[in-house]
Parts: structure tokens; C-alpha cells; sequence
């Protein structure tokens, strides 16, 4: 179809050569030979997005409502979007309130109050499928890298872009920019990471040489569902394009394995003072240090969501640990639930990965009330985590049967300590 033929820049993950399959192949089980099962077809050609895309590209409107929900329900719901720029936003209540429908009930605010929908004469309609699309993409069977996720991150992303330091330079395309990144940074994510696609030959490692494999996922995912959707198709193509690839710059960044080369950066831009956020380069890479804060700020959350979170994250890795227990593969770090307790994990995370990049969005900041309030909830947070994990050794000590704790469990507990 020329719609997405024509198109040209990047490669999508969507294979524009598809949208537009027969969706009744979905039901015909006479092909099952020619296609393989019905989960092969959805893990190696998306198969399943296919079908909704190619439903939405038909004007094939979903029978059921986005919002099944009494008055009472929707009035809360619009009662908190009030407050969607305070920090103790509560996402999980949310989504409840929306009916799983938090990621597309925020985005569709959110675009309204940075008047993003007049700025760029979006339709409305295109708009809102086109944020459904990305709901639907995050896998809602992921205990953490999910929808709800996502919406957390896109608010995030939402207090960060008011930061005043930051604000006052922002234009309509970098607050876009930053909204559609966050929401989209973790789009059909398959709830294990890079080494376990690695190890197991996935063919999105071959794709992309194992390098930045599912942050480049997400980006081409995502820039996928935007040429299907033909959002900004109205707008001049070198537009799209530098959409595009600023899109994929924002949502690279999100790569753990890229912490150190951001933080390197960011610390000697401070320390020289030479930030100049008039200049576009380098509001980009505040954005991508904004978008990485908001990707990993759930130690800076209140101790109850910050908790929930914590436990989620942990759920997953050890489903990834026993899918390579059954399959014979070496279990990765932080994924043996037997050795690996979440506050030994979340302890971890928070000294060598989280503290170091806030304290550096703070001192960019200017340590307003946001950034304190924030780092002041991840020094508590840690703290707890501390008492619990104190609590678990105590417990095990006195389960010893010796009452005494060998040599190397000695080693073990006081590295686990050890910031």
C-alpha cells in the first residue's frame, strides 16, 4: 500500500509490506500448516498488531468502549488529572479509575493541557487510535514493563517538563517529543532483557547485533504505529523524519548499559556550566536525562508505590529466571529468587544506578522542591530497604541450626551492606 510504502527514513519493526493482511487468516485454521501456530505467527511477525492496525487503518471502529465506567468512576478519574503535576500521583489508582485505560487517558490530557493538539492540528480522532495502539503494544502480562508502566513514566515526564530550568525553553515539538517517547519507551516489550535474547538467539538480537536490542524495538515499534496511523501525515516529510529520529535518540538513551556515557556527559556539562538550553542540541540531551530520570524513578516515588513497583520489577526478573532454569541456561544476576531478595536488589539499584543520576538532575534543577522532594523519598526508601534486608539476615541467622554464621556467609551479608 502506498500509504506505507511511500514512506521512507527508517525501517520499521511494523513491516510496512503487512498491515493490511486478510484479518480472517486470524480464524482459518485450514492455513495452519503454511503459517505455523498462531503463536509463532505473533512472536515473529506481530502478527496480533497487524490485525489491529490494519481494523483501525479501516475505519473499523473496536466494539467494545474504552470506557465502561459509571460517572462516579470517570469524575475521580478527571479529579485526579487535576493533580497530575503533583509527585505523589497515585498511577495504579488510576489505571483502575480508567479501567486499564491510564497510558491513552493521560496521553490525551496531556497533549490538550501543553496544547499540543491545536499546536501541531492534530485530529483528534487519529490521535486517540493512535495512542490505543501503543497501549495495546506493551504486554499487560508483564508484572512491571507494562501500560501502566508507561503512564507512570509519561508522568514523570510530565513533572520534569515543568521544571522551570527546563521550561522556559521547551518549543511544542520537544514537549512532544518527550511525551510520545516516554509513553512508547518500552513498547512490546517482552519482559526479559537483552542477555536472555542474546543467549537464546532471538532473531531481534541478530536484527540488531545485540546491540541496544530492545530500546531500538521500542523506537522502530514506535515509529511504526505512527505511519499506520498517519498522525503527522500531514506534515512536511522532513518534519516527520526529524521526528522520527529524534524519537529513536530519546528512546536509545534509555539503555542501562549506557548509564555511565550519559552521566559522564551530564557531569561535565555542570561542572563547566556550559549548558546553553537556547541551543537545540543541547535541550535534546536534556530530554533524553529527563526521559532516563523518569524511566527509573520509582525509588524517588512515596514508599507505597515505590514498594509496588519494586516487587514488580522483581516478579519479572524472576520469571526470566525460571524460564532459564527450565531451559538449562545460566540464570542472570538478579534473576535467582532463592538468592536474590528484593531489598538486596532494589538497595543495589538505588546506590549505583539511581542516586548518582538524580543527584545530578537536582544540581541541574537547581535543587527546586520537586528534585529535593524526590531525593529525600529515595534516602528514606533505601533506608527501609536497608531495615528489611536487615531483618531477612537476622531471620536466617537465627534459622542456623549453629547459630553461627559461616566465614563466607559473613563475606556475603557484609557485601550485600556495602553501598
Amino acid at each position: 500500500d502506498a500509504r506505507v510504502r511511500g514512506q521512507t527514513g527508517v525501517v520499521s519493526e511494523r513491516r510496512g509490506s503487512y498491515p493490511f493482511i486478510d484479518f480472517r487468516l486470524l480464524n482459518n485454521t485450514t492455513l495452519s500448516g503454511e503459517i505455523g501456530t498462531k503463536k509463532k505467527v505473533k512472536r515473529l511477525l506481530s502478527f496480533q498488531r497487524y490485525f489491529h492496525a490494519s481494523r483501525l487503518l479501516r475505519g473499523i471502529v473496536p466494539q467494545a468502549s474504552l470506557y465502561l465506567l459509571d460517572e462516579d468512576y470517570l469524575g475521580q478519574a478527571r479529579h485526579m488529572l487535576s493533580k497530575v503535576g503533583m509527585w505523589d500521583f497515585d498511577i495504579f489508582l488510576f489505571d483502575r479509575l480508567t479501567n486499564g485505560n491510564s497510558l491513552v487517558t493521560l496521553l490525551c490530557h496531556l497533549f490538550n493541557v501543553h496544547g499540543l493538539i491545536h499546536h501541531f492540528q492534530l485530529d483528534m480522532v487519529t490521535l486517540h487510535r493512535f495512542f490505543v495502539m501503543v497501549q495495546e503494544d506493551y504486554h499487560s502480562q508483564n508484572p512491571y514493563h507494562n501500560a501502566v508502566h508507561a503512564a507512570d513514566v509519561t508522568q514523570a515526564m510530565h513533572c520534569y517538563l515543568r521544571e522551570p530550568k527546563l521550561a522556559n525553553f521547551l518549543t511544542p515539538s520537544d514537549i512532544m517529543l518527550g511525551l510520545l517517547a516516554a509513553a512508547a519507551h518500552d513498547v512490546d516489550h517482552p519482559g526479559v532483557n537483552q542477555p536472555f535474547l542474546i543467549k537464546t538467539k532471538h532473531h531481534l538480537a541478530s536484527l540488531y547485533q545485540n546491540v541496544s536490542v530492545l530500546e531500538n524495538h521500542h523506537w522502530r515499534s514506535t515509529i511504526g504505529m505512527l505511519r499506520e496511523s498517519r498522525l503527522l501525515a500531514h506534515l512536511p516529510k522532513e518534519v516527520t523524519q526529524d521526528i522520527e529520529q529524534q524519537l529513536g535518540s530519546l528512546i536509545l538513551a534509555t539503555d542501562i548499559n549506557r548509564q555511565n556515557e550519559f552521566l559522564i556527559r551530564l557531569k561535565s556539562h555542570l561542572d563547566n556550566q556550559d549548558l546553553r538550553l537556547e541551543d537545540a542540541q543541547d535541550r535534546h540531551f536534556m530530554l533524553q536525562i529527563a526521559l532516563k530520570c523518569a524511566d527509573i524513578c520509582n525509588p524517588c516515588r512515596v514508599w507505597d508505590l515505590s514498594k509496588q513497583w519494586s516487587e514488580r520489577v522483581c516478579e519479572e526478573f524472576y520469571r526470566q529466571g525460571d524460564l532459564e532454569q527450565k531451559f538449562e541456561l545460566e540464570i542472570s544476576p538478579l534473576c535467582n529468587q532463592q538468592k536474590d531478595t528484593i531489598p538486596s536488589i532494589q538497595i543495589g539499584f538505588m546506590t549505583y544506578i539511581v542516586e548518582p543520576l538524580f543527584e545530578r538532575w537536582a544540581q541541574f534543577t537547581g535543587n527546586t522542591p520537586l528534585s529535593e522532594n524526590m531525593l529525600n523519598h529515595l534516602r528514606r526508601n533505601k533506608a527501609k530497604w536497608r531495615s528489611l534486608l536487615h531483618k531477612q539476615h537476622s531471620s536466617s541467622r537465627s534459622n542456623d541450626h549453629s547459630g553461627q554464621v559461616t566465614g563466607s556467609q559473613e563475606q556475603t551479608l557484609n557485601e550485600e551492606e556495602t553501598p
